[in-house]
């Protein structure tokens, strides 16, 4: 399901959800759930993001979040981004669990994207980014109007690796000294799709529901 609002860029302001999965803007009442998160989560998280000075606590600290919250919303104003903040529908609440960017867009003859993302350890393995992620493809190839999605993953990341094979990404790349990474540079492994290839499917998420049916 989609619910989108009028924004400046295709398919922005949005809320997608499917079942407990919930994505949608962040807002700037996030601060101290994206803090307890992130803080809870620095053994699971750190060794796969940028490498940033300062220390984990005052990275993710509430007052952190406010320059991660503007720099989100200028992303998404500009059109280079779809950040979503990833929460689980529970109890009557949304739970912030995670975080999911359609990031640096490039339109035109390209309509390209990388998608980043990353979940509470407390909820993986329970297919919430999967479900995300099929969620917010769809939704970049359909509205968002986007043809190619690209996903780069350190090689010994392989829970994240999971995720994008799970859901038939191709790899089909290998990018070495890709990114600086937890205190060096780092190799990287790309993935790809292509609108082309969920389309006769009725979508990525159509297609990740026939797949967690037939294996339980």
């Amino acid at each position: 399901m989609s619910l989108f609002g009028v924004g400046r860029a295709p398919g922005w302001p949005a809320v997608l959800a499917d079942g407990p999965v919930l994505l949608r803007p962040y807002r700037r009442s996030d601060a101290a759930a994206w803090s307890e998160v992130r803080r809870a989560n620095r053994e699971w998280l750190a060794p796969w993001e940028s490498s940033v000075p300062g220390s984990w606590h005052e990275l993710n600290s509430p007052a952190a979040f406010r320059w991660v919250y503007r720099d989100q919303r200028r992303s998404a104003r500009t059109g280079e981004g779809m950040p979503f903040a990833v929460c689980l529908r529970e109890d009557g609440r949304d739970r912030l669990v995670g975080h999911l960017n359609v990031g640096s867009i490039v339109r035109r003859a390209f309509c390209s994207a990388y998608v980043g993302y990353w979940v509470d350890s407390r909820v993986a393995g329970r297919g919430v980014i999967p479900t995300a992620m099929a969620l917010a493809v769809d939704h970049a190839f359909g509205v968002g109007g986007l043809h190619r999605v690209e996903v780069n993953i350190r090689p010994e990341n392989r829970p994240s690796r999971r995720v994008v094979e799970k859901l038939g990404f191709r790899e089909e790349s290998y990018h070495v000294r890709y990114m600086h990474i937890d205190g060096a540079w780092r190799d990287h492994i790309g993935y790809a799709m292509t609108s082309e290839e969920v389309a006769a499917e009725g979508g990525l998420l159509a297609r990740w529901h026939r797949l967690r049916a037939t294996t339980g």
